[in-house]
């Protein structure tokens, strides 16, 4: 764990309001939790994100119980997207009718409010996932990001395995052209598209939306075997690969590493030698970097096993994803892949301890374990947010179960 984390985290614990959670010394291998308990941690994610689905088929965006934060009328189509995704994730590995029709619906809301045509004469017909100021309630320009494309393709090409046939593959394809419109020669992006200032927009440079659209025509791609989906996500992946190459701090870019376990997965031997050994290098970099950040020690209390000295839940849960998304590739037996093994056990253990069981918000994850004390830098804005649960604070950490629940051989 880097250095400046251990010492936040320490000034943290010592004063920490959740005493009672203190006492256990972490050692390599966190106790093992059982099959069960995972189980009900999963289904309980899965309910609270079909509940939050309103009838229009958006979601109940962000709750928070304290009766003195006024929640912000707020709304985020590309984590409406990915709630979509973790809800087809469940579905892919049991029924649940509730939970179908609520991904259902919320797919309807996704189509019919937000994917529209683009107009560009010099391109295909596209088809992208728009951001409108009356949908989103904020004062931006009207746009299409390349993650809403990215994570729009990926909830519904997901949803295929549950309902086949639900979304036009000719739509799912026009999506996909706009991954590739947005694309540079070099395997970079532009993140936004905003008609209003000239189109293409790289003013603003997304970390995660190259990995969210790799991982999309990767989806595409099993659905529709057109060479030019796997090649494009490839490209992506290898920019990001030779771009971070030799560097000693990578970002914790989860979506790099889930779209990477997809292309070696699905491009066997249409994978060049040297193209495979820089995608695992670029892993392997982000798995390093991941692993250095996780709080591990006696004595920190309820943020022991988290990869954030403030005890924020979905930083935890995305290196989840990443880290279980890498070990599908990871040789076994190689001291990486045992570090990380070992980390997981230990960031679930605190994803569960952090899950809301009782009362109307069961199921959900809070934006942070538990609220700072009063001492702390920035205590009152952090604990005002520490208690509010956001649809990609569940959709995360249920993604992260359902990932680990499939990887370890439980007792």
């Amino acid at each position: 764990m880097r250095a400046a984390a251990r010492v936040a985290a320490a000034a943290l614990v010592a004063t920490f309001i959740l005493v009672a959670a203190q006492g256990a010394a972490a050692d390599d291998h966190a106790p093992p939790v059982s099959r069960e308990t995972v189980q009900r941690a999963i289904d309980g994610a899965a309910w609270y994100l079909m509940r939050a689905t309103r009838l229009d088929g958006s979601f109940e965006y962000r709750v928070n119980p304290n009766p003195a934060v006024t929640v912000k009328p707020r709304y985020n189509m590309l984590r409406h997207a990915g709630s979509i995704y973790a809800m087809t994730m469940y579905l892919a590995e049991q029924e649940n009718a509730a939970v179908e029709d609520a991904a259902l619906q919320a797919a309807r809301y996704l189509m019919n409010r937000t994917v529209e045509h683009v107009a560009e004469e010099e391109a295909e017909d596209l088809l992208a996932v728009w951001s409108s100021p009356e949908l989103t309630n904020s004062k931006k320009p009207v746009q299409a990001k390349l993650g809403g494309a990215g994570l729009g393709l990926v909830a519904l090409a997901g949803l295929e395995d549950v309902r086949p046939g639900f979304t036009r593959m000719e739509d799912l394809r026009a999506l996909g052209r706009f991954i590739l419109f947005m694309q540079k020669p070099d395997g970079s992006f532009y993140s936004k598209y905003i008609p209003s200032t000239g189109g293409g927009d790289d003013s603003w440079t997304s970390l995660y939306y190259p990995g969210e659209a790799a991982l999309g025509l990767l989806m595409l791609f099993e659905l529709d075997p057109d060479r030019v989906w796997l090649d494009a996500a490839g490209g992506a992946l290898e920019f990001l690969a030779l771009s971070r190459a030799g560097q000693n701090d990578v970002p914790a870019d989860h979506w790099a590493l889930l779209a990477t376990a997809k292309l070696l997965a699905l491009a066997g031997d249409r994978i060049d030698a040297e193209r495979r050994a820089r995608l695992i290098a670029h892993a392997v970099q982000i798995c390093t970097a991941i692993l250095e950040q996780q709080i591990v020690g006696p004595g920190y209390g309820p943020v022991e096993g988290s990869f954030n000295p403030q005890g924020r839940v979905t930083p935890t849960a995305t290196r989840l994803e990443g880290l279980l998304a890498a070990r599908t590739f990871l040789p076994d037996g190689s001291d990486l892949a045992r570090d990380v093994d070992a980390a997981v056990a230990r960031g679930i253990a605190f994803l569960l301890r952090a899950q809301i069981v009782e009362g109307h918000l069961a199921g959900g994850f809070p934006r942070a374990i538990a609220p700072l004390p009063d001492a702390a830098p920035k205590a009152d804005s952090f604990n005002r947010r520490a208690t509010e649960v956001r649809i990609d604070y569940v959709q995360h950490a249920l993604s992260a179960l359902i990932q680990y629940r499939a990887a370890v051989r439980f007792r």
